[in-house]
């Protein structure tokens, strides 16, 4: 699957706005011997007062979380943030950052804007932390939720500043969990392969990139990061698939970088080399070829040098660098992982325990 950052900077906008019922099931009228129908009636009275209660749910979150998130102006990018504690700490995605220090800051509830740095981007998750100078009034730290207590059916909704509506809202449901995710690097996007995200039917826009993605207990389970596209529509955005970085991912990643300045442990395997995809004699992808293999380094020590080419991680056939940061990242530092390589006209394998990104 494609996917495609979900941020950027527009001028002409066009909406296309859907209406959602909710509606009752009908059921069969039982008449009473006076003719009355009164379980119809009790029926028809409980869709709206249905309706009103999730309206009531929708507006109470809308009320509690956004004053949690902004809007992040950068140079060449415009994307959405969270607020991640009372000190002026904002969390947003490394691809909203981009290679800028320095940003204008605007609370979706309004105001004027306000600068922020850099603390520190770890574009391995597509994750990084910008700091307030001053914390507009108004604004509160959000509540982050428990991502693995997220499943499939629960209703969301997405926060943040699609197309540099500030403020906006869309609303969906939880499609799946556990999705391994590769973002492209065309377009300013970091490359990073990313396990464990959630995915969403929630609208997931350019500029929506950095927000929050929110249960109806306004607990942030997620930060929207990449909306998917499809490659026969022209690249363009397939609606209904955007995928978010689980909230514990952010917690792990963010609370390094405001203690530390840097991610100290990323908790994600690696081989602890530099490689290239390889093409065979029909120029499709074969592998990837070892281009460095440092001693100290997993596959170093398992024996891997540069030349090998690795066709096999454990039960998934390698083709492509993207293949391959998929494969490991459904591992953890430290497990045993069988390998299968190409050396010369040989095929080997060998037991490789991972070491860390």
């Amino acid at each position: 699957m494609d996917v495609s950052r979900a941020h950027a900077r527009t001028s002409r906008l066009l909406l296309a706005l859907t209406a959602a019922a909710c509606a009752a099931a009908l059921v069969g009228g039982c008449t009473s011997a006076g003719g009355a129908s009164a379980p119809e009636r009790s029926t028809q009275a409980a869709a709206p007062l249905a309706a009103n209660d999730l309206e009531d749910d929708y507006r109470a979150v809308i009320r509690n979380v956004l004053p949690s998130v902004v809007q992040i102006d950068a140079a060449e990018s415009l994307g959405s943030g969270v607020v991640y504690d009372d000190k002026g700490h904002i969390v947003t995605n490394a691809h909203v950052v981009g290679q800028e220090k320095s940003f204008q800051v605007t609370a979706a509830t309004g105001g004027q804007p306000v600068t922020a740095r850099l603390v520190s981007s770890y574009p391995e998750q597509d994750l990084a932390v910008i700091k307030l100078e001053s914390t507009p009034q108004g604004l509160k730290p959000a509540r982050f939720g428990d991502s693995a207590a997220v499943d499939m059916g629960r209703i969301v909704l997405a926060m943040g500043s699609p197309l540099g509506l500030s403020g906006s809202v869309t609303q969906g449901i939880v499609s799946a969990t556990g999705r391994t995710v590769s973002e492209g690097r065309t377009g300013g996007g970091t490359g990073a392969t990313i396990a464990d995200m959630v995915q969403t039917s929630a609208a997931i826009n350019p500029g929506n990139s950095g927000g929050a993605l929110v249960n109806l207990d306004s607990e942030v389970i997620g930060i929207p990061t990449l909306a998917a596209s499809d490659p026969e529509m022209g690249g363009g955005s397939a609606p209904g698939i955007g995928f978010a970085i689980p909230s514990s991912m952010v917690r792990t990643v963010a609370d390094q970088i405001i203690k530390d300045g840097k991610v100290t442990d990323s908790g994600r395997a690696a081989l602890n080399i530099t490689g290239r995809t390889v093409l065979d004699d029909d120029y499709e992808p074969a592998g990837v070829a070892v281009v460095e293999a440092p001693a100290s380094g997993a596959a170093g020590k398992a024996g891997l040098k540069p030349g090998d080419v690795i066709t096999r991680l454990g039960d998934t056939e390698i083709t492509t660098i993207t293949s391959l940061s998929e494969a490991l990242a459904s591992h953890r530092p430290g497990d045993k992982v069988t390998t299968v390589y190409v050396r010369g006209t040989a095929t080997e394998k060998v037991e490789v325990t991972l070491g860390e990104m």
